[in-house]
């Protein structure tokens, strides 16, 4: 047994052919790693961004026509109370008349005709301006 401090040659030569890689190569591969997951976190969000404003613009839009549909349907209710108090203003007024045609000294019953005509005024004026903000 011979004891040497030399390396034998079979295990020299192995050594040179099996190179670690550089550690430039090694910080390239990280550096390309690193970009490669910012870019792609970048691009996932922005495609999460888009979508979420899809869906936001869908329901805003959804909540808009609902909010439309409801604004129209209290208008028609509005609109057809208009119209009924426009009436019945119109048979007052023509009972009205009549009374004060017909109105003696003795019965006066044309007061409680204005005052009712009033309150019908009010009400017709109250739905008026009811009518006007919802325009």
């Amino acid at each position: 047994m011979q004891s040497s401090t030399q390396p034998s040659a079979p295990y020299q030569n192995r050594t040179k052919r099996e190179k670690s890689p550089s550690v430039k190569l090694v910080l390239l591969i990280w550096i390309l790693l690193i970009a490669a997951g910012i870019t792609a976190a970048y691009l996932y969000s922005n495609h999460v961004k888009h979508e979420m404003l899809q869906q936001l613009q869908a329901d805003s839009h959804k909540q808009m026509n609902e909010l439309k549909m409801s604004y129209e349907a209290k208008f028609e209710a509005l609109s057809g109370e208009v119209k009924e108090l426009e009436s019945k203003v119109q048979s007052f007024n023509e009972l009205l008349t009549f009374t004060k045609d017909n109105a003696t000294s003795k019965t006066d019953n044309s007061n409680k005709l204005y005052t009712q005509l009033n309150e019908v005024k009010k009400q017709l004026n109250t739905l008026q301006q009811k009518m006007d903000l919802l325009k």
